[in-house]
């Protein structure tokens, strides 16, 4: 099934903050996990595509207005030489990318735009902590991937249950480890605000990454400086908060938050 990517011109302004647009081709598409589809695109321009590990694309999913909706992403993973791009979808509730990606199909289109975002890997801490849920496990395997083998990792992933996880392969020697909701709603659990509060922070130098639902992330960033880390040692992203449509919030102090529209 091929999709009609024409949309409306982007704003120049908007175009400069999130980056140039690439018309792309889907390849493949297949669940890595019960609840995790991975969609898998190509294009010729993106032999001049060059994301950093952690960064985002916004995907123009096609409407029946002019106007595409936009929704933010993280790429999985970028095979330069094969020109292939992979993204993960969470399939939870039922909104237009999770409908999107349930349904693409080898040869639709789909525009999309990047790559963009400030949460990227800090190669030379210490030590590094990524913290996060279903929403952020691409994130967080693309970051730790990409870090070198000498590196001190410890990862926290909170999913739904046991079929949720996934292999951590290559990169960095991480010590993973899985935080199961069984049945609580994801925004109510604080499983993983919990097992951070109660892991000794190595010491050194080191770099926090905290991914997910915005409350949550603000919650363990808190407790992060609490603890005595430097603001400057912690990346937090809000990805994703009930209610909400759209958009990423950059997690900041109070009053200075960002929220990044979709």
């Amino acid at each position: 099934m091929s999709t009609d990517t024409r949309m409306a011109p982007i704003d120049p302004a908007l175009a400069k903050r999130v980056g140039r647009t690439w018309s792309l081709t889907v390849v493949g598409a297949q669940d890595v996990a019960p609840r995790m589809r991975r969609v898998q695109f190509t294009g010729p321009e993106l032999a001049e595509f060059s994301p950093r590990p952690g960064q985002e694309i916004i995907l123009l999913l096609p409407q029946q207005s002019d106007e595409p909706l936009r929704r933010h992403y993280t790429i999985r993973h970028f095979d330069p030489a094969q020109k292939l791009l992979d993204v993960d979808f969470v399939l939870h509730g039922d909104s237009p990318a999770v409908r999107w990606a349930g349904s693409a199909q080898k040869g639709d289109a789909l525009n999309v735009m990047g790559p963009r975002g400030r949460i990227t890997m800090v190669p030379e801490a210490a030590w590094h902590l990524f913290a996060g849920d279903d929403t952020a496990l691409p994130a967080i395997f693309s970051m730790v991937q990409a870090l070198s083998a000498q590196a001190k990792v410890q990862v926290f992933l909170e999913v739904g249950d046991e079929s949720d996880r996934q292999a951590l392969d290559g990169g960095a020697n991480a010590t993973l480890e899985w935080l199961y909701r069984r049945g609580t709603r994801s925004d109510e659990s604080l499983l993983l605000i919990e097992r951070v509060a109660a892991f000794p922070l190595p010491d050194g130098a080191g770099h926090a990454y905290v991914l997910g639902e915005t409350r949550k992330v603000r919650a363990l960033r808190q407790e992060l400086i609490a603890r005595g880390l430097d603001r400057e040692q912690i990346s937090a992203e809000g990805y994703w908060r009930p209610g909400r449509v759209g958009g990423h919030d950059h997690i900041l102090d109070p009053g200075m938050e960002q929220r990044r529209p979709g």
